[in-house]
């Protein structure tokens, strides 16, 4: 599974969940512009197969409004310390395999 942090998440997530999720990268390790533009990561996610994961909600627009893919792991917390980020993921990781497995999902959210 392929995780794209977005920006409003912290870059040190990658590390950590590289341990379970070794294809994650954080939006800044692409090749787009900074900032990139929620337009510009969704077309990017798409093209190479990543599930983004953000706590922007114009990404549960952009997935009404557009279809998936790409997939969206959706924060409903606002912001948090970067562990807590780590724990909700880990903690969610049966409902992220899900996610990418099934064609009929498109969305989940944490919170």
């Amino acid at each position: 599974m392929k995780l794209l942090l977005d920006a409003n998440l912290s870059w040190r997530l990658v590390k950590r969940l590289q341990v379970d999720f070794p294809e994650t990268i954080h939006v800044n390790q692409t090749s787009l512009p900074e900032p990139a533009t929620d337009v510009s990561i969704w077309q990017f996610a798409k093209a190479e197969n990543f599930i983004i994961v953000t706590n922007d909600e114009d990404y549960l627009r952009l997935s009404l409004d557009k279809g998936f893919p790409p997939k969206v792991i959706l924060f409903r917390t606002g912001n948090q310390f970067t562990l807590s980020c780590l724990n909700m993921i880990l903690n969610k990781m049966q409902a992220i395999e899900k996610l990418f497995a099934d064609d009929t999902i498109g969305i989940i959210e944490i919170g």
